[in-house]
């Protein structure tokens, strides 16, 4: 009896560690008062929807969002002159005339219209916003409870206009406030007391359902009163049937409009452009009175209130209308509670597969962030925080895209105007594909996909683009991108002429595949690689100044340089940037040749001309010349560090096989410094991991991390860094971001570029105990592994596809596992004898490791 007493007594303290272990594994953070800015409230999305609640208490905003929702239309922007003057900007170019080249490349060599500053263009704009307006007033007594629907109304509305408020969402009697967002559920609820009564609000976009629905509780009965509304702002001169209209249809609350598609100088009349709507169903689970305006929704008397809502638009060819009903229909039959269960389950199922363990410190954790950002910037030992932002990008990545959906773009799927920032559009030399850095090594490999198709959807574009252009077969993107497939230069030839956007595009569906080693996707994607490949073998030409094959005209994106006169130009004959992604896409390309059986001619062609282009290059100063000739700097801390692509996301530039362009691309980060944008900050984290320089990267993630938002304001002025909510700053918001800062933190704790899977190649010691689950390597490995003290101690490797795999420093040669096979390693732990042998590992830190013992393979 008394060993069964001690058993029962050391069961419960297991259950109790393990509870408080899952406590400490929650991805959650909070506030303790309603957004005073965009900028604090919490993004939701489903990979299609989006919505951003502010949670206010006497009125609440909810921004509403569609990945879809986009003005404009595909338009014209031929040049039919540029293919006419590209050989006289080229010679121009290689006699040295640069300003010449480019005032010439101005005049001709730009697309056809205004480009992205026209109404054609389109921007990616909000949907619409959902206003809930609520009154208080019943008393927590049981005869408050029971009375009469009449005399219940009567008390809220004399309450009501007692409370007043400011005006702002946030009443003056209110205590016990918070809000928070939960990563691990994607569920945000705001709960508070006002006169003893316990409200609570949940909100989430079920990744399951394709609705997002709000639930609103009380804690006495028919305590809820409030009203609904929608609106949406319009700022063009749209016709009267266009206009966003509001109205209440068969018990539904509805907004239906239709976004303005363009015109132009010589059109009169607007084309009609993409259609748009919101439908709002609300249940009343546990009774209560409703009454309808022509525009709104009056909930009087209820516990307990579920809104349903619905978002569509026409883009992909159904009728709004007709879908929300559906959706709506379908939705209304499901329990509330089953409805969350299966959201939840499906967020899981991709937000599960990774963990990341750097340490707590729970009196941080109990602040809420803005406050707890502040104290980050005064002593960064918050290890926790670093860990959530990390799974706050996966996190984003997962709300802002799905299968079959748009690929994220310049602010992920939330919007809160019409005329959002840069159109919100696809920037094509860095910011899109930066949104997709985190997908594969975050084992959200599927995730890419809808890059795949939207990358597939510019192609047909692309090749009239590569032949009006240039006269050239093949495919051609440039730094523009929207849903409407424009292709063509941008207006401005500063940064409108970069023409290996596409190039780059092909990168990301390459890494899939080396990834995954899936050799029917590689089939599927193999056409779109070559003719990618196909416009360079066309447009290359050779610079007479020195025998180099070169792209001309282009440039070092969005940087200019200065001529030995002192002259300024941006346009140039090739760039460092240029070459590494034309001599990566040539090599992949090679590579999927080689690995599909075909092709042999035409890999044999890409390769001579891939010997043709200038390597990467140093200068007399030591650093990577970012341009082909040496020309002076205009700007020594410019924003892009182009020419450092073949560091990162490219593997052209190593430790271990090139280790002087590597030294080089020290020196230049050095010179080209830390502060900078959001995005660009993201970047370098990304440089200095691949230096395996942990504690700079380290120094670039607390400056990624530097609020932003002071006062409950944005600022310009204060630069780069995040807002309340962890949004990043470039400023203003942008996603790139926080997914390239994910991206980062994941490669400072493994990368697998060379062939090699490498553990932590850049741990700074701030995170000197951890453990991480489920990252993913190349070659189609998941990775987790722990260490104490800088040393790792446990590592196990899963292979999710037949591979060979060599963990380096703890393998003398590689290891073959069939899919589903797991290597296992731990250096306390003795094991059989195996195939591969191990030996004792580089420590990192002041630890010392244990003795190595034989792996395991399960």
């Amino acid at each position: 009896m008394k060993n069964r007493f001690w058993k029962i007594v050391q069961c419960g303290w297991c259950l109790l560690a393990a509870s408080l272990a899952a406590l400490a594994q929650t991805n959650t953070y909070h506030f303790d008062a309603p957004a005073a800015i965009w900028e604090a409230c919490f993004p939701l999305g489903n990979g299609r929807i989006g919505m951003m609640p502010d949670g206010g208490v006497d009125k609440e905003t909810v921004v509403l969002n569609e990945s879809s929702c986009w003005s404009g239309c595909v338009q014209d922007a031929d040049n039919p002159e540029a293919r006419q003057y590209l050989p006289q900007i080229r010679a121009l170019l290689f006699e040295g005339k640069n300003v010449e080249a480019q005032e010439l490349t101005y005049k001709t060599f730009t697309c056809g219209g205004p480009g992205s500053a026209g109404p054609k263009y389109g921007k990616f704009q909000l949907l619409g916003n959902l206003v809930l307006e609520y009154r208080y007033g019943i008393r927590p007594s049981t005869a408050a409870a029971d009375a009469a629907d009449a005399t219940a109304e009567a008390d809220a509305a004399e309450a009501d206009s007692a409370a007043g408020g400011d005006g702002s969402g946030q009443a003056a009697d209110f205590g016990d406030y918070r809000r928070e967002l939960d990563l691990d559920r994607a569920l945000a609820t705001t709960t508070f007391t006002r006169s003893g009564i316990r409200y609570k609000r949940e909100y989430f976009t079920s990744r399951a359902g394709d609705i997002a629905l709000i639930r609103l509780t009380a804690d006495h009965r028919k305590a809820l009163n409030f009203t609904i509304r929608m609106n949406r702002e319009s700022n063009v001169p749209l016709p009267v049937a266009w206009q966003p209209v509001c109205r209440v249809r068969d018990g539904d609350l509805l907004l239906l409009g239709r976004n303005q598609a363009g015109t132009e100088a010589n059109e009169s009349v607007p084309a009609e452009g993409m259609r748009y709507g919101a439908r709002i169903r609300v249940l009343l689970p546990k009774g209560g009175g409703r009454t309808e305006t022509d525009s709104s929704l009056d909930i009087r008397n209820a516990t307990e209130a579920i809104l349903l809502i619905a978002l569509k638009t026409d883009y992909y060819g159904e009728d709004p209308e007709t879908e929300m009903i559906r959706q709506l229909d379908q939705a209304a039959r499901i329990p509330y509670r089953r409805q969350l269960r299966t959201h939840i389950r499906a967020h899981r199922e991709l937000f599960d597969r990774v963990r990341l363990d750097l340490g707590h410190r729970p009196e941080r954790e109990a602040l809420p962030m803005d406050e707890r950002l502040q104290a980050f910037r005064q002593d960064p030992d918050d290890p926790s925080l670093t860990a959530l932002y990390y799974q706050f990008g996966r996190y984003l990545l997962i709300s802002s895209t799905r299968p079959g959906c748009l690929p994220p773009n310049l602010q992920g799927l939330w919007a809160r105007t019409l005329r959002t920032p840069w159109n919100g559009d696809y920037h094509l030399n860095i910011n899109l594909e930066m949104n997709l850095w985190p997908a594969e090594s975050g084992n959200l490999g599927e995730l890419q996909l809808p890059l795949v198709e939207w990358t597939r959807s510019q192609v047909g574009s692309g090749r009239h683009t590569a032949q009006v252009f240039y006269g050239a077969r093949g495919w051609v993107t440039h730094i523009l991108g929207n849903v409407w497939q424009f292709t063509a230069p941008g207006e401005s030839p500063s940064w409108g002429a970069t023409n290996t956007s596409g190039a780059w595009l092909c990168a990301h569906l390459y890494k899939h595949w080396q990834y995954t080693r899936d050799r029917a996707y590689l089939e599927d994607i193999y056409p779109i690689l070559r003719e990618a490949a196909l416009f360079f073998v066309d447009m290359l030409v050779e610079n007479p100044r020195n025998g180099y094959l070169v792209t001309a005209p282009t440039t070092s994106p969005e940087n200019s340089y200065l001529l030995p006169d002192g002259r300024k130009a941006n346009i140039c004959p090739g760039s460092t940037m240029d070459n590494q992604i034309v001599r990566e896409l040539f090599t992949h390309v090679g590579e999927a040749s080689a690995i599909l059986g075909r092709d042999a001619a035409f890999a044999d062609t890409i390769r001579q001309l891939c010997a043709r282009l200038k390597p990467t290059s140093i200068g007399p100063d030591g650093r990577i010349e970012e341009w082909l000739e040496p020309y002076g700097e205009t700007d020594p801390h410019h924003r892009h560090v182009s020419h450092l692509y073949g560091l990162y996301p490219a593997s052209e530039i190593s430790l271990s096989r090139t280790p002087e362009l590597a030294e080089a691309a020290r020196k230049t980060l050095e010179v080209r410094g830390d502060k900078s944008t959001g995005w660009s900050m993201a970047w370098k984290i990304n440089f200095w991991a691949r230096l395996h320089d942990g504690e700079h990267a380290f120094k670039l993630l607390r400056d990624l991390l530097h609020p932003a938002a002071t006062d409950g304001k944005t600022h310009y002025s204060n630069g780069g860094g995040s807002y309340p909510n962890l949004f990043c700053a470039h400023p203003p918001y942008q996603i790139d971001g926080n997914l390239g800062g994910a991206a980062g933190i994941a490669e400072m704790l493994l990368q697998s570029q060379t062939g090699e899977i490498e553990l932590l190649p850049a741990l700074p010691a701030a995170w000197k105990d951890g453990s991480f689950r489920g990252l993913r390597a190349e070659g189609g490995a998941e990775v987790s592994a722990r260490w104490t003290d800088g040393a790792v101690s446990e590592i196990r490797l899963k292979a999710c596809c037949d591979g060979t795999f060599l963990v380096k420093g703890y393998m003398d040669e590689p290891v073959r596992l069939k899919k589903g096979q797991t290597w296992r390693w731990s250096s306390g732990t003795r094991s059989p004898s195996l195939p591969t042998r191990a030996r004792r590992p580089p420590t990192s830190g002041t630890g010392t490791p244990a003795p190595v013992m034989p792996p395991t393979i399960l």
